[in-house]
């Protein structure tokens, strides 16, 4: 396993972080439905990931109700020293039908941390993330609680998921202003097929030092598979039905390169489109999804056994169109 620092801080964290949307209880909540699995099949995948090196999981408390989150929580504490593991979950999207049960709000983050902090069984959290922009709530609301929860001690790091460059900029900029605790991740959609980022986002990422943390990185498994495959997790999310449909031209023509490097190198597919992203500067870790053994195995194996040559990199970016901005 490779190690590098999250973002620009001391923290030392795996190149995959394993992202623990499928685990859970798939009858509740608005993630996973038909998809995730169950606690005794995501502690087997979790001892393997630990087992490869992996030390940075991300969850989120919206994920199957909480579930997720209560899955992670007890298979790292009967699995892992605490202090060796990189922890992060999430906040923003709806957890309840109440009207304050969703958002950025101070009322909100604050309730919210400690309801993670049970579920996950922890004292603490080491990357706190909010999933996605609030538009209904001052950016200095959101950030001087943020750095609230920090100084609390109830976490330790900040990130940020999908959003607009402008309004991530603001909230650096606000947080600069008043001496409060900054973001040090950008948790955006990233990857082969899905390359807007790079117009503006990764670009003042990588001049403030913040560190890239995509996720969807196989962009919901069309770079694993071949070209137009469909499997029960696509039939069951409407999110990778609407942000990568199957009959994009120029994707089909990116996932055939991909499909065909790993044919010539004789590797799976995952370990060419992994090792595209994790070429790039600012891209600290992929957040990975897995509900089987050897989809971990594979994607680590490649961290080692696969570098793209320059030729490589441009015969898989060339037939690249300009998208849609999604993922907001």
């Amino acid at each position: 396993m490779e190690y590098t620092r999250l973002g620009n801080t001391g923290a030392e964290v795996s190149r995959i972080c394993l992202g623990c949307m499928s685990f859970g209880d798939n009858s509740k909540g608005i993630t996973g439905k038909g998809w995730a699995i169950d606690e005794q099949s995501s502690r087997a995948v979790i001892k393997r990931a630990l087992e490869l090196g992996i030390n940075y999981f991300d969850t989120a408390n919206v994920y199957s109700a909480g579930t997720s989150e209560e899955f992670v929580g007890r298979a790292l504490k009967d699995m892992a020293n605490r202090n060796e593991i990189v922890l992060a979950t999430k906040v923003h999207f709806p957890t309840g039908e109440g009207r304050n049960c969703r958002g950025l709000s101070r009322k909100e983050i604050l309730y919210e941390v400690d309801q993670s902090l049970k579920r996950l069984g922890t004292d603490y959290i080491d990357l706190y993330t909010i999933h996605r922009w609030d538009p209904d709530t001052p950016i200095e609301e959101t950030m001087d609680a943020l750095n609230d929860v920090v100084k609390s001690g109830k976490v330790l790091y900040l990130g940020a998921s999908s959003m607009g460059a402008w309004q991530f900029a603001k909230a650096q900029h606000a947080a600069e202003k008043h001496g409060w605790t900054k973001f040090v991740t950008m948790q955006n959609l990233y990857n082969l097929i899905y390359r807007e980022e790079e117009r503006d986002m990764i670009p003042l990422c990588r001049d403030m030092g913040v560190g890239l943390t995509p996720w969807s990185p196989n962009a919901k498994g069309r770079l694993v598979r071949k070209p137009g495959t469909v499997t029960r997790r696509y039939d069951n999310e409407a999110v990778g039905k609407r942000f990568f449909p199957l009959e994009d031209q120029s994707d089909l023509e990116i996932i055939r390169r991909v499909e065909e490097l790993a044919g010539k190198r004789g590797v799976p597919m995952i370990q060419i489109s992994l090792a595209w992203l994790l070429s790039k500067p600012a891209v600290t870790a992929p957040i990975l999804g897995a509900t089987k053994l050897n989809h971990l195995e594979e994607a680590v194996i490649g961290l080692d056994n696969v570098k793209l040559t320059e030729e490589e990199t441009r015969y898989l970016e060339e037939p690249y169109t300009a998208h849609n901005v999604v993922g907001f």
